[in-house]
C-alpha cells in the first residue's frame, strides 16, 4: 500500500500527540513505505535550501545522492529568480560540473573564506545525533568547507532507535 506524505505527516502528528505513543520507527517505517529512498533525498535536500538559504549568501555545497537534490534545488531558485545573488563552494568535482550545468555561480574558499551556510549530507545520523560521513574522496574538502559557515545543514537518514 502506498500512503501520501500528507497522510503519513498527519498519522506521524496524531502519534506523537496521542495518549498511546507510538515509537519513531513505527513512524520512520511509515514514511518509508509511502516514499521512495530518492522522493525522501529529494524532499529533505529541497527543504534544507528552501529553509535556509537566502539572496546574496556564499553557500557551500556538499557532495553525494542527498546533497545532490539541495544542489538541484539552488539551481532552480536561481533560474527562477527566487534566489538572487548567491555564491556557493563546491566539496568536489561532481558538485562543481553539476552547479556549472545549472548556472550557479561557483567561487573558491581563497576569495570567499567565510560561508553563510553549507549543505551535505550524512550517511546516518543516531539518537546522539553523532554523524557517519562517508570516506570517499570528498570528505576532506567537505569538513573544510563546513567549518567555514556559518550554519552547517545536515540532511540524511535518522538511525537512532
Amino acid at each position: 500500500m502506498r500512503l501520501s506524505l500528507a497522510s503519513c505527516l498527519v498519522a506521524s502528528a496524531a502519534a506523537f500527540s496521542s495518549p498511546a505513543f507510538v515509537p519513531r520507527t513505527a513512524v520512520r517505517t511509515a514514511l518509508s513505505m509511502a516514499l521512495s529512498q530518492d522522493e525522501l533525498k529529494q524532499m529533505v535536500g529541497y527543504k534544507a535550501v528552501d529553509d535556509y538559504v537566502e539572496s546574496g549568501m556564499v553557500v557551500g555545497l556538499g557532495t553525494g545522492s542527498t546533497a545532490y537534490f539541495a544542489v538541484e534545488r539552488l539551481g532552480e531558485k536561481l533560474k527562477s529568480g527566487e534566489l538572487k545573488d548567491i555564491l556557493a563552494v563546491p566539496t568536489s568535482i561532481r558538485t562543481k560540473e553539476q552547479a556549472e550545468e545549472l548556472g550557479i555561480p561557483l567561487v573558491t574558499l581563497d576569495t570567499h573564506s567565510k560561508l553563510d551556510v553549507a549543505i551535505d549530507g550524512a550517511d546516518d545520523v543516531d539518537d546522539d545525533l553523532c554523524l557517519t560521513k562517508g570516506g570517499g574522496g570528498a570528505l576532506f574538502r567537505e569538513k573544510i568547507v563546513e567549518v567555514c559557515a556559518e550554519k552547517f545543514i545536515v540532511i540524511g537518514k535518522f538511525v537512532g532507535s
